[in-house]
């Protein structure tokens, strides 16, 4: 049996906010330094993050206009954890339905006929939480399997991935949801430091579902699947990405080692989980690499002479959306699978991410053959 991706369906919050408008509301902050600010201007310019979606629209308005910060600059006392996750859970859910609901139309499925369900997210928690969310607004099965998958950062997906893998190769009946959805601008920070600039600048909101299933050689054939997923934790890299629970919200810690670091671990990684499949680098005619900012994507190319073509959807996806933690590689993976599906012929390709850990995730997908 192969586990095939059928299709993916995204979804984001309302709010769009263009870079010059985060620039906007970054100098009004009154927590903020001038210097540091003259900073941010050039943090945000390198982006390459033209625009984000965000689940708060006061990052478009000013006090006394504000509905979630407090309706002055300062934006103190700052917003709760308990407030920010009572905000998590509407708009959570809210567009994990809709990216879930939009999936299901693509295949013209019928809600009954998904046999597992797995949720993934890491910017905000309940219970009874999305999974209920999801069965109750689409129909799913009362009796479905479900996974929770969670706090794992921006390279989860590849753990939901894994899961669905481990569904269809242990059952050929096997219909899986994938839905992962991160509201991560819920956590910004007003703090006076380098690293919350860089933090502000990078992430968005997003949600994203995929349908894999178990399928025959005979139905799969042309199809892209699933082969093969592989982690590795690079040692003496613990400190550099880091996501913990504070009393105003979920804190991120982002080393500007981060890039260096991937780079370092990642050939010999690369060069073994390939090697286990038969395969070497000139093999792989797409890459799907997570944009967690444009200085990882950039050292990736180069430290594998990637030719710009394979590198553009991971560009194009931070350019117009940012980096939106787990979910972020699913919108990429969707602009490959819909070349593929309209002639393209992909054959096959690597997708990457890196978490807390520090973790690399990778998996393989491949168009099957008779």
């Amino acid at each position: 049996m192969h586990t095939v991706l059928e299709s993916i369906a995204t979804a984001n919050p309302p709010f769009e906010l263009t870079r010059s408008q985060s620039l906007t509301f970054m100098s009004q902050l009154e927590g903020l330094s001038p210097a540091l600010y003259d900073r941010a201007i050039n943090v945000y310019a390198n982006s390459s993050i033209d625009r984000r979606y965000t689940c708060i629209a006061d990052f478009l308005t000013e006090p006394p206009n504000f509905t979630f910060y407090p309706n002055h600059w300062t934006l103190e006392p700052a917003v709760t954890t308990f407030d920010r996750n009572q905000h998590y859970q509407t708009y959570a859910a809210k567009i994990a339905t809709s990216a879930a609901s939009d999936v299901l139309q693509s295949l013209q499925l019928e809600p009954e006929a998904i046999s597992h369900l797995i949720v993934v997210s890491c910017t905000g928690f309940s219970a009874p939480g999305l999974d209920v969310h999801l069965i109750e607004q689409l129909g799913l099965r009362s009796d479905i399997d479900r996974t929770m998958i969670g706090f794992m950062g921006c390279c989860a997906a590849f753990n939901g991935l894994k899961t669905a893998h481990a569904i269809c190769q242990s059952n050929p009946k096997a219909k899986v949801m994938l839905v992962c959805v991160e509201l991560c601008t819920l956590h910004f920070q007003v703090k006076n430091t380098l690293e919350s600039v860089v933090v502000n600048a990078l992430f968005g909101d997003g949600a994203a579902a995929a349908i894999l299933s178990a399928q025959s050689s005979d139905q799969a054939v042309g199809k892209l699947a699933y082969v093969d997923g592989a982690s590795e934790l690079a040692p003496e890299s613990r400190d550099l990405m880091s996501w913990t629970i504070g009393n105003s919200g979920f804190l991120m810690g982002l080393s500007s080692q981060v890039p260096k670091a991937i780079v370092k671990h990642l050939p010999s990684y690369l060069e073994q989980f390939l090697g286990r499949n038969g395969l070497v680098q000139s093999d792989l005619d797409f890459w799907a690499i997570h944009p967690g900012g444009r200085q990882i994507v950039d050292k990736i190319r180069d430290c594998f002479d990637l030719d710009d073509s394979l590198v553009q959807d991971s560009y194009a996806v931070l350019r117009d959306y940012g980096n939106m933690s787990s979910c972020t590689i699913l919108f990429i993976l969707k602009r490959l699978l819909s070349q593929h599906q309209n002639g393209a012929g992909l054959e096959r390709g690597l997708a990457l991410a890196f978490g807390p850990g520090l973790t690399i995730e990778g998996c393989l997908f491949q168009q099957v053959r008779m």
